[in-house]
């Protein structure tokens, strides 16, 4: 499943973020040949935004998947937990393992993908792929009343060591995802990252290894590295 629904302001005004092209192509095309590179992928759903059902299935349409990996494109809602419920909705009844990929993940390598797949079938019930943090990360003491742009006074300094950057797609077992949805609502870091809210269901949730290349297109400088990333697959790889 790819959510996307939103509109990434952080990249500019302009075209919805996962319309945004790398490369002569739409990154949501990317992202969803990425998925349907793994054998184990069988169906990909796009949550596409309410008013582009249609405009959305049409640029797909244009793009054709490889292998037998079929596609489908339904309507998304007001947040990211909203469009992946409805996503969940849209999935054959026969459907056990769910992968909920960002759109603005583009160049995420199979591998990743099966590696995901691979741990779930195993029997984890939450997998996410997820790097080491190679940065020293520093939490700042809250206070909603500081203005912003102010200085902001240091609470702790977490172990570099014991961190890791998540990215996707997150893997998951069909009916913990759905409870996860079923039960937790809200705001918060848990109510946009589905395994988050499978954390606060108590599910245990375990990382494998992410790559490099699985980075997320937020900012105008991502969009440069993507285009690199790709201009070398296609000169090496034939990509």
């Amino acid at each position: 499943m790819v959510p996307a629904a939103g509109k990434g302001v952080r990249l500019g005004p302009g075209t919805p973020k996962a319309l945004r092209e790398l490369g002569g192509t739409p990154m949501l095309v990317h992202a969803v040949r990425a998925l349907a590179r793994s054998r184990a992928v069988a169906l990909v759903v796009v949550v596409a935004p309410p008013d582009a059902t249609d405009s959305v299935r049409a640029m797909l349409d244009g793009f054709p998947l490889p292998g037998a990996t079929e596609l489908a494109v339904v309507a998304g809602g007001a947040t990211r937990q909203e469009s992946v419920r409805l996503g969940l909705q849209a999935l054959p009844p026969e459907v056990d393992v769910v992968l909920v990929h960002d759109a603005a993940r583009p160049l995420v390598p199979v591998d990743t993908v099966d590696a995901v797949v691979a741990a779930v079938r195993a029997g984890a019930p939450a997998v996410v792929p997820a790097l080491p943090v190679t940065d020293t990360v520093k939490q700042i003491a809250e206070d909603p009343h500081r203005p912003a742009g102010a200085p902001e006074p240091v609470a702790a300094t977490p172990e570099r060591a014991l961190l890791r950057a998540v990215q996707t797609p997150q893997g998951f077992d069909r009916a913990t995802l759905t409870e996860a949805h079923e039960r937790i609502t809200g705001a918060g870091e848990g109510a946009t990252d589905c395994a988050g809210m499978v954390e606060r269901l108590g599910r245990p949730v375990v990382l494998v290894p992410g790559h490099e290349e699985a980075f997320k297109v937020t900012r105008p400088l991502d969009l440069v590295l993507a285009e690199a990333v790709l201009a070398r697959r296609r000169a090496t790889d034939g990509f």
